[in-house]
């Protein structure tokens, strides 16, 4: 019997300018990583990093416990699993349960922004647009898209009150290993609003359009 192969999301480096990081978050090393490439930036979501494949659903640990949050993305799973190649993978948001932000009207709990192949590669931007739209998923609204300009990035505009930040990801392929040269993020200053982690706190869920 074919057992699927388990990732653990990777950790996404701070850009120079990030607001949010804390002592022990990563930094980006050199924005040099994206000079003269194709970029996509993408609002960041305030929900938790999910991954999805044929036969599984797990939060970043691939060993996550329940947890009622994660119900509906489960059963989300359940519906679109079969369709997932042999291998592959899909991450993406639970935005199921508010954390710091409350969404009043989202198009969907689960927003994907990756897809990922049986080599273990990340699909380009544009195939994972294609996979979002046959497997009928959301991906998270797009802020900027073209060659990277670190001065119109740095300067993007997005709802200080809505919005945890935004990330930037190469608009190419790219493998596993090479993540921390493809992918960054920027969080806003303030953005964790609440004294107690939301996974200890009532679930409430945030609202759909």
């Amino acid at each position: 019997m074919y057992t699927e192969k388990k990732y653990k999301y990777p950790r996404t480096p701070h850009l120079p300018w990030s607001e949010g990081r804390s002592s022990d978050d990563i930094g980006l090393f050199s924005l040099s990583i994206f000079e003269g490439k194709q970029v996509i930036v993408t609002e960041k979501m305030d929900g938790e990093c999910t991954t999805m494949g044929q036969s599984y659903v797990h939060a970043r640990s691939v060993d996550s416990k329940h947890h009622p949050s994660r119900n509906w993305v489960k059963a989300l799973q359940s519906q679109v699993g079969h369709q997932i190649p042999e291998g592959w993978r899909i991450c993406g948001e639970n935005l199921y349960a508010q954390h710091s932000i409350f969404y009043p009207s989202l198009p969907s709990y689960f927003m994907m922004f990756s897809i990922w192949d049986e080599n273990n590669m990340c699909l380009s931007w544009e195939q994972t647009l294609e996979w979002a739209e046959l497997l009928e998923l959301e991906v998270p609204p797009v802020l900027f898209q073209g060659l990277w300009d670190e001065k119109a990035i740095q300067e993007l505009s997005f709802s200080r009150e809505t919005s945890e930040g935004y990330v930037v990801r190469s608009a190419g392929s790219f493998a596993y290993e090479d993540f921390g040269k493809n992918v960054a993020k920027m969080v806003r200053k303030g953005h964790v609003q609440t004294d107690k982690h939301w996974m200890h706190q009532s679930v409430v869920p945030n609202g759909l359009a």
